[in-house]
C-alpha cells in the first residue's frame, strides 16, 4: 500500500499529520498563557493557519499562548513555509548521503524541481536560503527593536525570530495585537520585512535558476521569466491602486505624511499577496481597495514558495492565453518561448477550481453567518489564498464558520499542490482521438 501510494496524496498526509499533531500539542495546559487548556476549535484552527502558513487567527498570538504555545507555532509555519517532504529530504541526505526514488518523487512534489536530478540541489538551495534569510532577518530586527524601541534584549531577540520567520514563509503570525501597525513609519522594519517575504514567495525554482544564471538572464527558464516579470507588474498594480484609493481615507493612509504613504502602500502591495503583516486597518479600507485585494490574495506568489493562492505563473499563463487568443495565434508565446498546451489545460484547471473553492465557501458562510457579503468574501479568499489578513470578524465566526475556513486554508495550501502535480503526473497519451467539433462560445 505504501509503495502504491502517490506523491502528492502523501503530501497532503503529511501536512494533514502534521496539524494533528500541532493541535494536540496546542491543546496542552502549557500551551496556553495563564494555565488551562485551550478549546480544541481554538487549537485546531491556530494549527491549521500555522501549517499552511495562512495567518489567520481566532486569538491574539501574542497574550494568548504562552511561550511554549508561541515556539509550537512558530515550529509549525516553519515547517509549512519549508515544506514536510523538503525537510524529510535534507534529514536523509544528513543521514544516508543519498536518496531514494520515492523520496526524490516526494521532494519533487514540493519543490517543483525541473527534474529529478535537480532535486538535490533544490532542496539544499532551500536549506540555506530559508536558514540565512531568517537568521540575517532576525538579528537585525533584534536589534532595531531594542536600539529604536527600547526593547529588552531577550523580548527584541524572541519577537524578531518570531516575525523573521513569520515574514520569510508568508505566515502572518505576529506576538503583537496590531499586527506592525505600530511599525508603519519605520522603513528600517518593513523594508526588510518585504524583503524576507518576497524572496520566500518568489519559489525556489526562480531562486536556482537566479543562483545557477545570474549573469546570464537569456538562459532563465520561461517560468522564472514570467514569475518575476508578473510578480513586478502585480506589485506596482497594488502600490500604485492602494495609493489611488487610499490616499485620502481617514482610517487608512490619510492621515500619514506622503513618504509613510508610499511605505505603507508598497507594504499592502506585497503583503496582500500572501504575507499576513498588516500596517494599515484592513477594516477601515475603501471598498475598492477591499475588491483590489480580492484579486491579489486569490494570485498569491509563485509555484513552489512558501506563498499561497493560485499562483502568479497560473495567471501569467492565462494572460498568455487571452492575448494569443485576442490575436487569434494558435500559440501562446513570450520570451521566443511556447507555453505547452498541457501547461495551458493546467493552468485553466487551477484557477476554476479555486474559483469554484471560493465560491462555494462564501455561499456556505453566508448561510451560517450574517455578515456583510464583502467581509465574507475577504475571509474566504484570505483562507484560501493564504493571506493571513482579515476585516476583523474571523474570531466572531461560529464554529462551523471557522472550520470552512480551516478547510479553505488546508485546499489552499496543499489542494493546489496535490492538483498541480496529479495532473503533470496523471498525464497520459490515448492511442485514439474523436472527431473535432468546435462548440458555440460567447
Amino acid at each position: 500500500m505504501r509503495a502504491s501510494l502517490h506523491p502528492a496524496r502523501a503530501v497532503v498526509m503529511v501536512f494533514l499529520l502534521a496539524i494533528v499533531v500541532g493541535s494536540v500539542l496546542l491543546m496542552l495546559p502549557w500551551s496556553r498563557d495563564g494555565g488551562g487548556s485551550a478549546p480544541w476549535l481554538t487549537a485546531f484552527f491556530t494549527a491549521v493557519s500555522a501549517v499552511c502558513v495562512a495567518g489567520l487567527i481566532v486569538v491574539d498570538t501574542g497574550t494568548y499562548w504562552s511561550g511554549f504555545g508561541q515556539v509550537v507555532i512558530m515550529v509549525l509555519f516553519q515547517l509549512g513555509g519549508f515544506g514536510m517532504m523538503t525537510a524529510s529530504t535534507l534529514l536523509g541526505l544528513m543521514v544516508n548521503r543519498s536518496l531514494r526514488l520515492r523520496t526524490k518523487l516526494l521532494t519533487q512534489v514540493e519543490t517543483h524541481a525541473i527534474g529529478l536530478g535537480d532535486v538535490v540541489s533544490v532542496a539544499r538551495l532551500v536549506l540555506v536560503v530559508t536558514i540565512g534569510m531568517e537568521l540575517l532577518l532576525a538579528a537585525w530586527l533584534s536589534w532595531r527593536l531594542h536600539f529604536a524601541y527600547g526593547a529588552p534584549w531577550g523580548d527584541a531577540a524572541w519577537n524578531g525570530l518570531f516575525h523573521a520567520i513569520s515574514a520569510y514563509n508568508n505566515a502572518g503570525f505576529s506576538t503583537h495585537a496590531d499586527s506592525l501597525v505600530r511599525y508603519a513609519a519605520d522603513q528600517w522594519v518593513l523594508l526588510p520585512v518585504m524583503m524576507a517575504a518576497l524572496v520566500g514567495g518568489i519559489g525556489f525554482p526562480v531562486l536556482h535558476d537566479l543562483r545557477n544564471k545570474t549573469f546570464h538572464p537569456h538562459r532563465w527558464s520561461l517560468h522564472s521569466k514570467l514569475t518575476l516579470a508578473t510578480t513586478g507588474v502585480l506589485f506596482l498594480v497594488g502600490l500604485c491602486g492602494v495609493l489611488m484609493f487610499e490616499w485620502t481615507n481617514a482610517r487608512t493612509l490619510g492621515p500619514m505624511a506622503a513618504g509613510q504613504k508610499l511605505l505603507s502602500a508598497a507594504f499592502a502591495s506585497v503583503a496582500a499577496r500572501t504575507v499576513g503583516f498588516n500596517t494599515i486597518d484592513i477594516g477601515g479600507l475603501t471598498r475598492e481597495s477591499i475588491a483590489l485585494h480580492y484579486f491579489l490574495m486569490f494570485v498569491g506568489g509563485g509555484s513552489a514558495s512558501t506563498a499561497g493562492g493560485v499562483k502568479v505563473g497560473t495567471i501569467a499563463i492565462l494572460a498568455l492565453l487571452v492575448i494569443a487568443e485576442i490575436r487569434g495565434r494558435a500559440d501562446s508565446e513570450a520570451f521566443g518561448r511556447r507555453v505547452s498546451s498541457s501547461a495551458q489545460r493546467q493552468a485553466i484547471t487551477v484557477l476554476v477550481l479555486g474559483s469554484a473553492l471560493t465560491t462555494i465557501g462564501t455561499l456556505a458562510i453566508l448561510f451560517v453567518t450574517e455578515f456583510p457579503t464583502d467581509q465574507v468574501i475577504f475571509e474566504v479568499i484570505a483562507a484560501f489564498g493564504s493571506a493571513g489578513l482579515s476585516t476583523g470578524i474571523t474570531a466572531d465566526l461560529p464554529a462551523s464558520g471557522q472550520l470552512i475556513l480551516a478547510g479553505l486554508m488546508y485546499a489552499g495550501r496543499v489542494g493546489t499542490i496535490t492538483l498541480a502535480v496529479s495532473l503533470a503526473m496523471g498525464e497520459r497519451r490515448t492511442p485514439y482521438r474523436y472527431p473535432e467539433e468546435h462548440p458555440i462560445v460567447g
